[in-house]
């Protein structure tokens, strides 16, 4: 059963400009240490958090949770690739999250739906 869905789109500027002006201090609000691992192999860096940026944008605006922050969600992808999303800090007990992530050079968007735990 599906409990929420969002969406959201975020330019790449945006993210690189954030991360330039505040540094690893913003890098370190927003992104867990296994996503800036992750993101640091990456040769489009600022694309990739992008997009793993959209992607908790779009889990808060599906799950409509106020006390959720960034550190609660952690998005990663499995080993064929594929985007997945995980809750930390003891955050959506009893809910899946299904996410989707694609970049250009300018943007970023994903899409997020919340599942009822199996």
């Amino acid at each position: 059963m599906i409990l929420g869905t969002g969406v959201d789109i975020t330019e790449v500027s945006r993210i690189k400009k954030a991360a330039e002006r505040w540094g690893e201090a913003f890098l370190n609000r927003v992104f867990t240490d296994e996503e800036l691992i992750n993101a640091k192999l990456r040769p489009s860096l600022y694309q990739h958090l992008a997009g793993r940026f959209a992607a908790k944008e779009a889990v808060f605006k599906a799950l409509g949770e106020a006390d959720l922050n960034w550190k609660d969600i952690e998005i990663l992808n499995d080993r064929e690739g594929k985007p997945c999303c995980k809750f930390l800090n003891a955050k959506g007990k009893g809910k899946d999250v299904i996410v989707s992530i694609s970049h250009v050079k300018n943007y970023a968007v994903a899409n997020a739906i919340i599942t009822k735990k199996n």
